[in-house]
């Protein structure tokens, strides 16, 4: 009894101090939310539609004013349930049975995003107008009546061409498979957080490969560009190294998924760590493992057309080539085998990754 009073006693004393935390993170987000929609308002309703300005111009100062208008409707509403930020912290109990949509704070958390589709919709300057005038539409007519004309006398150049893109992939995948099959076992939370060097070793491999996957195949393309030169091998390099880090993101969540009765009666009984993952963990992981490579080699394939833009080598330099000549007959052969080539390996990626299941 006395150990069952003092548990209970803790958790009283905490409960005060983690309510109040929770209450200024929910005044956090209503003060965030409110700057947002302030500022919003102010380019939508004011700028755009009242003096009907089509760019809008930024201003250090106008954030800085609605935030302080923001901070001001926050710290009013932190008081009520119109609070979004006490809804999404927990602090606004909802009976049972009672529809989400009646409660006053996801209301107003759905006007929030009904704010930020309009926003989108000014800064991506959608115009339906521009998209179906008369100049736009001939334009299109024009482009895509060569494009539907192909120009077959580049055939034999773009065969080869692909040949060379589905090369570069397979390339890029074959040597990202051992590295993140290895750095995978160092990336999975549940076999490293037993010590704290384990634990940094984890936090490191975790940022870098995170940090790789974040920029994008195309840049990637562009440093080795000038790094190795205009040419496939730049492009397989760009392909590796994101290949490595999103395999190893992949792999790791499988590895953290694993089931942990083969791991714990393996280590009971004395097993090295290396013989724990190679007889307790490999087993569990080799179909996910399979699919996830086919799957990426079929990404790898797609990406290899794009990265071909910059210089990557490939189908994609031929494209970028008669693009700029705006040779556009050419550039529907181009499109042509680039969507035969995707097609077929959507098609046989699937049917691999069926038969492995």
């Amino acid at each position: 009894m006395d150990k069952n009073q003092d548990v209970q006693e803790q958790l009283h004393a905490t409960m005060p101090v983690t309510r109040y935390q929770a209450t200024i993170k929910a005044w956090c987000i209503d003060a965030v939310l409110w700057s947002y929609s302030v500022l919003v308002i102010y380019k939508l309703v004011y700028q755009s539609w009242y003096l009907n300005l089509r760019h809008l111009d930024f201003s250090w100062s106008e954030p800085l004013a609605c935030g302080i208008a923001g901070i001001i409707v926050a710290s009013g509403l932190i008081y009520t349930r119109l609070s979004v930020g006490k809804a999404i912290t927990g602090l606004i109990e909802f009976k049972d049975g009672e529809s989400l949509f009646r409660t006053a704070a996801v209301r107003l958390g759905l006007v929030f995003l009904l704010l930020t589709f309009l926003a989108g919709l000014q800064v991506s300057q959608v115009s339906m107008r521009e998209f179906f005038s008369d100049s736009g539409l001939t334009g299109a007519q024009r482009i895509f009546t060569a494009l539907l004309t192909p120009n077959m006398s580049i055939f034999e150049d773009a065969l080869f061409a692909a040949i060379e893109t589905v090369y570069m992939a397979f390339i890029a995948t074959a040597f990202a498979i051992p590295v993140a099959f290895i750095l995978a076992f160092f990336a999975a939370r549940n076999l490293m957080k037993h010590s704290a060097l384990s634990f940094a070793i984890y936090a490191t491999v975790r940022f870098f490969m995170n940090l790789t996957r974040s920029i994008e195949p195309l840049v990637w393309a562009i440093i080795f560009s000038v790094w190795v030169g205009i040419g496939p091998f730049s492009g397989m390099l760009a392909l590796f190294l994101h290949s490595v880090a999103s395999l190893t993101k992949l792999y790791s969540e499988q590895i953290e998924a694993i089931s942990d009765g083969p791991v714990e009666a393996m280590t009971a009984t004395g097993a090295h760590p290396i013989q724990v993952i190679w007889y307790g963990v490999v087993p569990q992981i080799v179909l996910p493992y399979l699919s996830y490579t086919i799957y990426r080699w079929d990404i790898n394939v797609r990406m290899a057309t794009v990265i071909g833009l910059v210089g990557g080598g490939g189908i994609g330099t031929m494209l970028m080539q008669y693009q700029g000549l705006a040779r556009w007959n050419e550039v529907g052969t181009l499109v042509i085998m680039i969507a035969a080539i995707v097609w077929i390996m959507d098609y046989a990626s699937a049917k691999i990754r069926a038969h492995l299941k």
